[in-house]
């Protein structure tokens, strides 16, 4: 990922907790020199290994699990907000439209979770943190036979992160009072991506 250095992120906390409230992302690899690319809430666990682990399944009818090696990186694109800014927010009266945004770019070798238990965990971890915003979470409480079809039909994989890439692109090359002309527009729209643009901007302005 290109990243300038103005809008470069590499605080490790900050990469996971983005990666925490942005966990459906995008799976790429690669079959035959052709990307492929799946759409996948993950899991993170940051105890595991310098920078963490990410968990997730697909369906085994999606053959991408087949395109992992222990050779070759894959790559789990996190997306956050983002927000078109308009040159006429600036006070540099020659200035040109952008866009900000924020994304996590993580690389690592995929391994398939082959054991029921783990991925039966893997599975039960991902229902409680999405349950845990409702009132009165569903309990993952089914049938043995039919639980055990279900997660035949799934394959669950664990992905070693070996790097992290942090883009924050927030508007830190202009001056602090642009920024803050930036940050206004944006908490006036109806949009709620806008909104949260704002306020990540916001945060990193200080």
């Amino acid at each position: 990922m290109y990243i300038p250095k103005a809008f470069r992120e590499d605080d490790l906390e900050k990469l996971h907790k983005f990666m925490q409230e942005n966990s459906f992302a995008a799976l790429v690899t690669q079959r035959d020199g052709v990307p492929v690319a799946t759409h996948l809430p993950f899991l993170l666990d940051t105890e595991r290994g310098p920078l963490g682990a990410l968990m997730a399944h697909m369906a085994r009818a999606n053959d991408q699990w087949r395109t992992f090696t222990n050779e070759q990186e894959v790559l789990v694109i996190f997306q956050g907000p983002h927000a078109y800014i308009s040159p006429s927010w600036y006070e540099v009266e020659l200035s040109v439209p952008t866009w900000n945004y924020a994304a996590v770019h993580a690389y690592g070798i995929p391994r398939i979770i082959d054991d029921r238990a783990a991925l039966y965990d893997l599975l039960k971890a991902l229902i409680q943190r999405h349950e845990a915003r409702f009132e009165k979470p569903w309990g993952f409480q089914l049938p043995e036979d039919y639980l055990q079809k279900m997660m035949q039909g799934i394959a669950g994989f664990e992905i070693q992160i070996t790097r992290l890439e942090g883009k924050f692109k927030m508007s830190q090359n202009r001056s602090a009072s642009e920024q803050q002309r930036v940050i206004a527009a944006l908490r006036e729209s109806q949009d709620i991506s806008n909104v949260q643009v704002a306020e990540l901007m916001s945060e990193i302005s200080g």
